[in-house]
């Protein structure tokens, strides 16, 4: 007891957001060891090397056109905006922290996506013939999947933590991130083509953990940060259009070449039409005079493609997507309403985007549903040929059948969800400690600690000398050239 009382009182400590040191050391010792690390293990594939044309003779393949590049890339290049531009616009929701959603989210998916091609290439495409890495634009796909599970962690977090403690979230989230992938898809022999359990559930519970590790009883000092206004509410709904948009690329983007991607197309498509109308009717039913909330609409019409995820690529029927996307609607916006508060208040969870509706919940879900499609699956609705193909019933798993491969997503999301809300915990108690640089309960959800030129105002910060010292509200900007400021009076209205 004694030892947890000191960690708290050792946490507890006043905080200093000066990270001049702390910031650019990270980033330059990480970048340099990830040029070292590459440099020592990453080699292109057979599809990248200059060795391709030798490897068309030798397989005899007619065409370029057969080489992966021309089936994935198109794919690759919706789910690389989903990442940056989908998730960083998605958390601009807030008055006073676009630069933090958008700049803190480039920084972490930069990061992540380099360890993210190492930890991933050592436990599914490292080489032992000559021990090296061989990547190739599938690489990148599944290096952005990984990638996006800190992302989903980063929205729990969103204003309260420094861009150190972001790093190292990232750094032990896609280690993390690794490991459970491998075991729920290379071990158990589970199914998530959309990363329902893998990338949405994991990122849930990891982020959500990490809240409450993180947890600031005092946090209502920054009550009048924390809400949007109308700018900020706009820009928010072009991440979610972004994402809403190219999330049936995401579900499809590594299924095989042909019926299992066209099915996962269709599926997502489907299930995110049926979300925006069961979320725009419960919103509407549950606000006074049947007015919609904006936070609805930018995250619960997104729930239906994350539920759908693991279950894309199976026979799920039509119907069956609408029916997900229906129930994920009513689900992820009932959540927002009723158990955000009630996390925050009896679980000492504050979930800034809420993620646990949005990803966390519609994740369960779609491991749910994706395990009971796959121990439904029938030699009669699949075929013979259709259904080793889509379950992958060859090598040590020949003899898999429906009913037990059912068992095993089952087993699959257990592993995800204990991850996540393991590792959270780790991690958590990691970034609790007072050497990260993160900022004072009175100066969350507030960009002024971590970037130049920002909006100040006698409400915040105080601005530099200036001539306008009277006013009652006023911006100021560097200048670069003589390392003065300049002020300019703003009238608000």
């Amino acid at each position: 007891m004694g030892c947890v009382q000191s960690f708290r009182a050792l946490c507890d400590r006043p905080k200093n957001t000066n990270v001049r040191i702390s910031l650019p050391a990270v980033c330059f010792v990480w970048q340099i060891a990830m040029i070292i690390l590459f440099g020592v293990f990453i080699r292109y594939d057979e599809e990248s090397d200059t060795h391709w044309i030798e490897h068309r003779k030798k397989e005899n393949i007619s065409s370029d056109i057969e080489n992966d590049f021309y089936f994935r890339y198109p794919s690759f290049q919706d789910v690389h905006v989903m990442i940056f531009v989908g998730f960083g616009f998605l958390m601009t929701f807030l008055k006073r922290y676009s630069f933090g959603a958008v700049g803190f989210n480039f920084l972490i998916a930069a990061f992540g996506l380099q360890w993210a091609l190492l930890m991933q290439g050592w436990f599914h495409s490292l080489d032992y013939t000559d021990g090296k890495i061989k990547i190739g634009v599938e690489s990148l796909i599944n290096a952005d999947f990984c990638v996006a599970g800190c992302l989903i962690a980063y929205g729990a977090v969103l204003g309260k933590v420094s861009p150190v403690q972001l790093m190292v979230l990232t750094l032990f989230g896609i280690t993390l991130f690794a490991v459970e992938e491998y075991i729920i898809l290379s071990l158990i022999h589970a199914r998530d083509a959309g990363g329902s359990m893998v990338i949405h559930t994991f990122g849930g519970y990891y982020g959500l953990s990490i809240s409450w590790m993180l947890y600031r009883p005092n946090l209502d000092q920054s009550s009048n940060l924390q809400g949007s206004v109308y700018h900020s509410d706009v820009f928010a709904m072009i991440g979610t259009l972004f994402l809403w948009m190219f999330w049936p690329s995401f579900n499809s983007a590594i299924t095989d070449h042909g019926d299992g991607q066209h099915r996962a197309a269709i599926n997502t498509y489907l299930a995110l039409a049926s979300t925006v109308l069961t979320t725009v009717a419960i919103s509407s039913l549950f606000q006074k005079h049947g007015k919609l909330d904006m936070v609805h609409i930018q995250n619960s019409t997104l729930a239906g493609g994350v539920a759908v995820g693991t279950a894309a690529e199976f026979m799920l029927m039509p119907y069956g997507s609408l029916i997900v996307g229906f129930c994920c609607g009513i689900i992820s916006t009932l959540g927002y309403i009723y158990l955000t508060p009630f996390m925050e208040k009896h679980l000492k969870i504050q979930d800034t985007c809420g993620i646990h509706n949005l990803h966390a919940m519609p994740g369960v879900i779609g491991g749910i549903v994706g395990a009971i499609t796959a121990a439904a699956a029938s030699e009669s609705v699949y075929g013979k040929e259709g259904l080793i193909n889509t379950f992958d019933f060859e090598g040590a798993f020949k003899n898999m059948v429906p009913t037990k491969q059912g068992g095993h997503q089952a087993a699959g999301l257990c592993v995800a969800i204990c991850f996540g809300i393991g590792g959270g915990i780790i991690v958590g108690c990691i970034l609790r400690l007072p050497i990260w640089g993160d900022p004072a309960d009175d100066n969350c959800f507030n960009d002024e600690p971590y970037w130049e030129g920002i909006f100040h105002s006698k409400a915040t910060r105080a601005a530099p000398q200036c001539d306008l010292v009277a006013a009652e509200t006023h911006v100021c900007f560097p200048n670069r050239s003589n390392s003065a400021w300049v002020c300019f009076q703003v009238q608000l209205r």
